[in-house]
């Protein structure tokens, strides 16, 4: 549930901004709340598109095994995970800046009013997509039930749209780049958890050896079953007793998405003498 509700926060978040920059920067303008909830409107369908294809090809994958599909899906969601965070490091202030150009070009009547539909449709359905493969991969790769998981991204989305809606009233003082932080780095060890995932299911495949296994047994400690351990797995990807293929996956992953962040943050220029 948390693990979906992080996920579902984030990336509502991230289309909020979009959608209160450009409500913010065309509010005089009439008409433009019909073209607000069009775009609204066409980007969740969309979505809901996306997420009823994700139905079927799990539909269609029943003959491979359920573990290789399983590790595929979760393979497919780490990929995306990580793109996601080191893209963002890149490109977020861009999007914000991209948002209100369209927004300024729309106020001064040198773009149609159908500019913000589109922006908005695309943010969502961009958004919406990624939501879809996320919770998808963190279904395959742990034994929540989806009540719980579709629990906690309404409340991660209700999350998300109240902090949007509080950043286009005006009311939202905290640096946004401090709250992207922390989401960046719990995204990055939900997607190292779900590669030690993958790394088990291809074990259980017969695909990949597990070399050591297990590498340790906390399991007396702490096992996943408990509160704290099933916090902690969906979280960081806990697990009690994991092969050495599980950890070196996970470590993998999550130094690969921590050094292209770094890599891929733009550099500040020197402030001149």
């Amino acid at each position: 549930m948390l693990g979906a509700a992080i996920i579902v926060f984030r990336e509502t978040l991230e289309a909020a901004l979009l959608i209160s920059i450009v409500a913010a920067a065309t509010r005089s303008l009439s008409h433009r709340t019909r073209w607000l909830v069009f775009g609204l409107l066409a980007g969740i369908l969309g979505s809901l598109v996306v997420a009823g294809f994700m139905d079927k090809i799990a539909q269609l994958a029943d003959g491979i095994g359920q573990d290789i599909f399983n590790a595929l899906v979760l393979g497919a969601a780490v990929l995306m995970l990580g793109w996601h965070n080191v893209w963002m490091a890149r490109h977020g202030a861009q999007m914000a800046s991209e948002a209100r150009s369209v927004a300024k070009s729309v106020q001064e009547g040198r773009r149609e009013l159908s500019a913000i539909a589109l922006v908005i449709a695309l943010a969502v359905l961009r958004e919406g997509s990624e939501t879809a493969l996320f919770l998808f991969g963190l279904a395959s790769g742990s034994d929540l039930a989806m009540p719980a998981i579709l629990s906690g991204g309404a409340l991660g989305m209700g999350a998300g749209a109240g902090l949007g809606y509080a950043m286009y009233r005006g009311l939202l003082r905290i640096p946004l780049r401090h709250l992207f932080s922390v989401t960046s780095v719990l995204i990055l060890l939900l997607a190292a958890g779900m590669a030690g995932q993958s790394a088990r299911f291809l074990i259980q495949a017969d695909l990949l050896s597990g070399m050591v296994t297990p590498l340790w047994d906390t399991s007396h400690i702490l096992p996943v079953n408990s509160p704290v351990g099933s916090f902690l797995h969906v979280l960081i990807g806990y697990d009690a007793r994991p092969s050495a293929t599980q950890v070196i996956f996970y470590a993998a992953v999550a130094v690969s998405i921590l050094v292209g962040m770094r890599w891929a943050r733009p550099r500040r220029a020197p402030t001149p003498a």
